[in-house]
Parts: structure tokens; sequence; C-alpha cells
């Protein structure tokens, strides 16, 4: 049999709780300090950034959190997402792997990102917040924001890395169609902004520098409030909707993970299909071996150290212990930019420092090979930040068929790339390179870690 196989959970199966890792890890995650005092930050040092329901979420170590009733509503849009076997992948593959992908390009913004942005809308709303600025990369988590905000009634504006910006106009033109102000980031807006801009008039921006941008501009204004799209506690929280139903989904199949692979830039997307599986693990359930794939341009945990950094390039945030490259690390401008950041989620840091995922890197161009014989098997085109996820199930596969193992293999395909057209004609043209960090530059950015004891 070749054809592709779908499994899809009826909307009643919509999970009714968020799963919160915390409750399960062996050893609790090393807390978030204050940059001043260097001592643990409490909720009301958030206060100026994010609504009090959503630091309690951050802080939090209960195993489930309910999810509200209006989030559902409009989960019900898109989810529960559909998990497909991939038949036509493992046939070009010739590997006897079996290999599943749970798929969250269904989703009116095309990635996973909604399943955090209408969760931190509505409580910004509850709270009574008019406006909310962030930052994003390639433009999914702004989009979805975007989304959010026109449903939810709220003033959207978002700082945009500057490189994705420009090789992105299509995901600008999405969030400025949901109703949002898009900017170019490194900005004349904000004197984050101004900072750098000065330093190098055609600075490419990052995500750490679009941070900075964000909670300036949020910290200065009472009815205005802060959103992140990966790496806090509480966004791979509200990601982990993705992990229950894919269990759930697995058992419909008749099968169990060998292997999970995600692609990791934050960490959310990882942490959202990863979490389930690994806290099932834990709780003395069958066990999975997790694979965490990173951009070899930004290998954060592959390369990084774990260590306290700030979030941002500007030193605007909390101390957080997590694999980082150093907040003032400016990666290249390849294509993934939802995985240009310089740290990885604490959490999925702190469940790699348990021995928890195996970390790897790969070059861009390899991933585009992955994703455009996924394209033509299975019809869907990834994302760029997608195709690091189907460049690790592939290799999985293609392992599994060296050994003659017939393993099962389950991956996140977390956005489809219809948005990113110019990365994949620059693919086909052959312009599309492998970029190298500057190593000189990365010694200096971890050279300027903060100084904090153990």
């Amino acid at each position: 049999m070749s054809n592709q196989v779908k499994f899809v959970l009826d909307e009643s199966r919509l999970p009714k709780a968020w799963y919160n890792i915390v409750a399960d890890l062996p050893a609790p995650p090393p807390p978030v300090l204050h940059p001043g005092t260097l001592q643990p930050v409490g909720p009301d040092d958030l206060a100026p950034l994010f609504p009090m329901s959503l630091i309690m979420q951050e802080v939090s170590s209960e195993r489930e959190i309910g999810i509200p009733e209006p989030v559902r509503d409009i989960y019900r849009q898109w989810r529960p997402s559909p998990l497909y076997r991939a038949r036509r992948l493992e046939k070009a593959l010739d590997t006897p792997a079996r290999i599943y992908y749970k798929y969250e390009g269904v989703s009116p913004a095309g990635s996973h990102k909604p399943n955090t942005a209408v969760a931190q809308a509505f409580y910004n709303k509850e709270a009574g917040v008019k406006r909310i600025v962030t930052e994003t990369g390639a433009g999914q988590w702004g989009s979805s924001l975007a989304l959010s905000g026109a449903f939810f009634g709220l003033q959207i504006e978002i700082f945009m890395v500057r490189v994705s910006y420009n090789q992105k106009p299509y995901r600008r033109a999405l969030m400025e169609s949901y109703g949002a102000r898009c900017v170019a980031s490194p900005s004349e807006e904000t004197n984050s902004g101004r900072m750098f801009l000065a330093q190098r008039a055609d600075h490419p921006g990052s995500l750490g520098i679009a941070i900075s941008e964000a909670v300036e501009v949020a910290a200065q204004s009472d009815d205005t409030k802060y959103a992140l799209g990966s790496v806090l506690n509480h966004v791979l929280l509200h990601q982990t909707v993705i992990g229950q139903e894919a269990m759930e989904q697995m058992q419909m199949a008749g099968d169990f993970p060998d292997v999970i692979v995600g692609c990791t830039g934050g960490g959310s997307n990882f942490a959202g299909i990863a979490f389930p599986f690994i806290g099932h693990a834990l709780r003395g359930g069958q066990k999975a071996r997790i694979v965490a794939v990173e951009p070899a341009a930004c290998p954060s945990l592959t390369k990084g150290r774990y260590a306290y950094d700030f979030g941002d390039t500007a030193h605007l945030t909390p101390l957080t212990k997590m694999h980082t490259l150093g907040s003032t690390f400016v990666p290249p401008g390849f294509h993934a930019g939802g995985l240009r950041y310089h740290g990885m989620a604490p959490l999925v840091s702190h469940c790699a420092e348990l021995g928890l995922l195996e970390p790897r890197s790969y070059a861009q161009v390899t991933c585009f090979d992955a994703g455009v014989l996924f394209a033509r098997s299975e019809g869907i085109v990834p994302a760029p930040e997608a195709n690091h996820a189907v460049k690790g199930a592939v290799d999985e596969a293609l392992r599994c068929k060296a050994e003659g193992k017939s393993e099962t293999i389950l991956f996140n395909l977390c956005g489809h790339g219809h948005f990113d057209m110019q990365a994949y004609m620059d693919y086909f043209g052959g312009k599309l390179l492998d970029q190298q960090y500057d190593e000189a530059e990365l010694a200096m950015a971890l050279a300027g870690l903060p100084s904090v004891g153990a």
C-alpha cells in the first residue's frame, strides 16, 4: 500500500487542559533571576510585561492547566489537527520505518503558533489590555498574534527582524491583512533600535534585538503588554495540545513512536509535540527517543553554553538559564527565520541537561533537499523551519533502512511554506547557500555572558 493515511480525531477529543511537564521532571528547572539583584524574580517583577494569569502559568508546577472555553471555541476551527502516515515518503526512501507527521499547517495562519497566540490574546483581553506588542522572525508568530488580535479586538504591533521583513513580504502582508502594524527591526521607533542602527545602518536584525524593541514599548504604557511566541514556559505549555492529540492519534493507528523529531529555534513547536510523550515516559509509560533538530548556523543546543543569559540583546529582560550563544550573537540571515534565536527555551534546555532529548544540527541546503523530497512525496510544501524536522525524520528513516529496523518515526510538521516561496526559488536557482556563523563573534558573545554564581 502506497497511499497516504490520515488519522483525524473528533472535535469532542480536543484537549480540555494543557500539559505542564514541570510536574513530572526529576529535578525542578533553575529559577528566573532579576538581572540587578540576581535573586529569583516574583510575579510582580513580570507584571509590567504580562497579565497575571499568564505569569501564574509561567511559574506553575501543576500538571494540568485548564483551557478556557473561549480559547477551545477558536481552537475548534482547526483542531484537532490531522496526523498522517507518510506512506509515499516511506516508499521514496525505500525504508522499513513507519513515518507519521502531525500537521499544524491547517491553522488559519498556517502554523502551530496560534495555539499560544489565541490563548495569550484571550488572557490579555480578560485583563483589560488594549494593545499587545511583540517580535517575529519569519513571521509565523507575528501573523498568528495578528490573527488572534483580530479575534479579540486587540491592537497588535510587531517588530519583524529586518532580514525576514525584506525576505518575506507576503508574511508582512498577512499580518497587515489581520489588522496588525508591522515594523522592520531594528527601527528608529525605540531607544534599543536606534542604538543598533547607530552601530550599523544596514543592520539585519535578530530576534534578540526585536524582543528588546517590543519589551521597551510594552514597559512604557499601562494598557500595553508584551507577548512572546516561544521560549517561555507558558508558551510551551499552550503548544502541548499538539502532543496530546498525537498520542491519541497514534493509538488510533495502533502504533507508538520509537523516535520523535521536532525542529527547535526557541523550542515551542518541539515542546508541543515532545513534552507530552516525555511526560508519559517519566510517569512510567512507553519511552521514545526524542530528537531536537536546529540550524547549524544558529546552534544553541549543540554549540551553545548552558548558562544564565538575557533573553534579548539590549538586556531589558530577566536572566534565564538556557543553552545560549550569547545575547549579542547575531545569526546569519538564513531562510528559517523562526529558528534564528540566540537561546533555547529554558525548559527544553533543562530537558537536554537531564538527558531527555538528543540535539543535532543541519545546514539549510540539506534541509531544503529533504523538504522538496517531502513535497514531491506528500504534497505539502513545508516552511523552512519545518524542513529541519523533515530532514531529521528522513535521516532516522534512512538509519532504519541501513540497520534493517522497522521503527516508528513521528515528527511535527509545524507549518506550510506558502509564504516562503522566495526561499524555494533561491534553492532551485542555486542561490540558497549554507551560511556559517562567525566563530569570533560567537566567542565574543559567550565571553560577555552575565556572571552568575552557582
